[in-house]
């Protein structure tokens, strides 16, 4: 009976949901949205003129230059677009979330009596600035209580947007430590006291060109260059320091220096001593005075070894690249190439000496070799067994464009691989070359 019971209840509500929707909406239509009062009839876009004061009691002000926006005071300086548009279409979409009180007698109970946070803006073609007063929040935290001067009401505003509106100075000011075009950089220097290394843009590839010539691991220059141009300032230690200034901060003798070219223009980057904190150093765009602070990870990146640089794999070719491959073993050289059959489809073929080969097995071979990894990088004084190598192989690839030698050799129950132009070997994972080998084997 209670089951019943239950099942007819729920078929009236049912009855009632369908009848509602059938005498009250047109087809097709859905169910309307409560929507809440915009604070301000305003578009972003036309938001010229900012006026922020926050809890910390800074006020800065920033004015529309064209499309982009600039601090004006305490400081003249370009402001970071990305914070400042949060203002601005914040300002645009602002919700009354509700009105608490039509006429309060005492604005001190929301906080209001002294504002916490203000804001004020002028749009295009306006006179004077609209305000925004910010007060405490509510007891449960998930409102702020706001007020507009020029109306008596206090309203509700959502408090994630206290993050938005409450910005310093500093906070509103472009942060960045180095401005240059990523795209547009060909070459690298990085300085410091015992070293200088240098990289080079080769095509579409970084080659090292000082201490050594060679070849450079590619995420390890673009991770550099990326880590820079995302790299913010933490704090400005001296807007115009002296050069005694300099000397305190370290600067006057940088530990590493960092310079990045582009074409016929260079912006360098020093980096002094570490600041108190521990956390951070001090450092200083050459294009401009100020003395900055840059996370401490920024500047230990900058005292890589050249071997840091150095690429990490033995052959830079994929397996679906090649279309050669020639292996020299024990004095015997074995040639595999990619050929259409008579039905074709590409395939992998032994060329010399001539004979039927399984081509999966050649796949198998070429993912070995492509998958060796260098562990460390050793000087040419170091034995290696090279001048006895124990392999050869040579891989044409991306369409016959390119070709890429690497001899290996053991010593010392050790690897290493060599490759012609570059200085030194590269001890590779023994285990690793011997299933390459065994790859090899299994094409016998």
């Amino acid at each position: 009976m209670r089951g019943f019971l239950s099942t007819l209840i729920l078929l009236v509500v049912l009855a009632g949901l369908v009848g509602y929707i059938y005498f009250y909406l047109k087809p097709g239509q859905a169910p309307e949205v409560e929507t809440k009062p915009k604070v301000f009839t305003v578009e972003s876009a036309k938001i010229e003129e900012l006026q922020i004061t926050g809890t910390k009691g800074e006020t800065a002000a920033l004015k529309k230059a064209g499309d982009a926006w600039q601090l004006q005071s305490p400081v003249q300086a370009s402001a970071d677009e990305n914070e400042v548009m949060g203002i601005v279409t914040n300002l645009s979409t602002l919700e009354n979330q509700r009105t608490v009180d039509e006429n309060p007698a005492d604005l001190a109970a929301y906080g209001l009596a002294k504002p916490r946070v203000q804001v004020a803006f002028r749009t295009a073609g306006d006179k004077y600035f609209t305000r925004l007063l910010l007060g405490d929040k509510t007891a449960t935290g998930a409102d702020l209580y706001a007020k507009i001067p020029s109306e008596k009401k206090v309203f509700l505003v959502s408090a994630f947007l206290e993050a938005t509106f409450d910005r310093t100075p500093f906070d509103l000011r472009n942060k960045e430590i180095l401005a240059f075009a990523r795209d547009k950089v060909d070459r690298v220097e990085v300085a410091s006291k015992d070293q200088t290394v240098a990289v080079a843009k080769d095509g579409d590839r970084w080659r090292l060109t000082a201490p050594l010539a060679a070849r450079a691991d590619t995420t390890v220059v673009d991770g550099l260059i990326g880590r820079i141009q995302g790299g913010r300032m933490k704090t400005i230690e001296s807007a115009a320091p002296s050069a005694a200034d300099l000397t305190v901060f370290g600067l006057d003798k940088p530990f590493a220096t960092v310079t990045l070219g582009a074409g016929s223009t260079r912006a360098t980057l020093s980096v002094g001593k570490a600041a108190p904190d521990g956390t951070t150093y001090y450092a200083r765009d050459a294009a401009r005075p100020m003395v900055f602070t840059v996370e401490k990870s920024l500047g230990d990146d900058l005292v890589k070894k050249p071997a840091d640089y150095r690429m990490k794999d033995v052959f830079e070719f994929r397996p679906f690249m090649a279309s050669r491959l020639e292996v020299t073993r024990g004095g015997a050289t074995t040639i595999f190439e990619k050929a259409k059959g008579k039905d074709g489809v590409e395939k992998w073929t032994q060329s010399s000496p001539k004979k039927d080969v399984d081509a999966a097995k050649v796949e198998t071979l070429l993912s070995s070799l492509a998958g060796l990894q260098v562990a460390e990088y050793v000087d040419a004084s170091a034995k290696t067994g090279i001048d006895a190598p124990v392999l050869a192989v040579a891989v044409t690839f991306d369409d016959g464009k390119r070709q890429e030698r690497v001899t290996f050799g053991r010593a010392a129950g050790n690897v290493y691989a060599a490759r012609p132009g570059e200085p030194g070997a590269a001890r590779v994972e023994a285990a690793k070359f011997d299933e390459a080998v065994a790859a090899l084997d299994a094409l016998k």
